[in-house]
């Protein structure tokens, strides 16, 4: 996948993860298009970008989707990567009294993967009609090993995941040329990580340009870090895998 010359639109690019890899991407020479819920954030966001445009949007009302997708469709006809980068994660204890774990799990499913499968699928016609294109997923490791005091943000990782495998192998075996990129953060230290230790994780910076090396190599699975320790694991010994997530919550 090529690096340079895209029209790219990150999901939930105000901040954190999101915003460096459209800083990333803008100075390499590519149009970036943000979105989020927040105008306020927004317009900080692209005070500090280059060649970018903003686009307020909430992806889990399907007004703002059908909304957002039109106006990619009429106004970036040349949109050739998408990047779903919002999520949303709840840190609880399913054993308490007050854990409220429906509501959490309901809103995690929706924003983590009925979301992103609803917006994939507005712009899938976009994307495959262009000589090369790509979406990418921002997953997490704990698709693979679940935390129990992430309990249902990581079941929403392990749905992303299994949709983003079944995605790219229906894109393979097709007449499009689009490329589906999957990529799992370790702990990051962002606002959206605050709550459970943000500042002990890496850099968002990191994830960033693993994405943009996994473009150049067409590396289409993306362990950042120490996720790369846990899905080996995790491929040797799913027990293990999960003990060694858990150890710690």
């Amino acid at each position: 996948m090529k690096t340079s010359k895209n029209t790219i639109l990150v999901t939930g690019g105000g901040s954190g993860i999101g915003f460096e890899i459209a800083k990333l991407f803008s100075q390499n020479d590519n149009h970036v298009i943000i979105t989020g819920r927040s105008e306020e954030k927004l317009k900080k966001a692209a005070s500090q970008l280059t060649n970018v445009t903003t686009i307020a949007a909430d992806i889990t009302k399907e007004e703002d989707v059908n909304n957002l997708a039109q106006k990619i469709t009429k106004d970036f006809p040349n949109l050739n990567v998408l990047i779903n980068n919002a999520g949303n994660a709840s840190y609880y204890d399913v054993l308490a009294p007050n854990a409220d774990a429906f509501s959490k799990a309901s809103d995690e499913i929706n924003t983590n993967y009925l979301s992103i499968v609803r917006l994939t699928e507005k712009l899938l016609p976009v994307l495959n009609s262009q000589s090369e294109a790509a979406i990418v997923n921002v997953s997490s490791i704990v698709a693979f090993a679940p935390n129990k005091v992430l309990i249902s943000y990581s079941a929403s990782k392990a749905a992303l995941h299994s949709y983003t495998l079944s995605l790219r192998i229906a894109l393979e075996r097709s007449s499009f040329s689009t490329q589906v990129y999957e990529i799992m953060p370790p702990l990051v230290n962002t606002e959206f990580s605050k709550e459970i230790g943000g500042e002990n994780g890496i850099s968002p910076e990191v994830v960033a340009q693993d994405l943009f090396n996994a473009f150049k190599e067409n590396h289409f699975e993306i362990h950042v870090g120490q996720t790369a320790d846990i899905y080996q694991l995790s491929l040797a010994s799913p027990k293990d895998a999960l003990l060694a997530m858990n150890s710690q919550s």
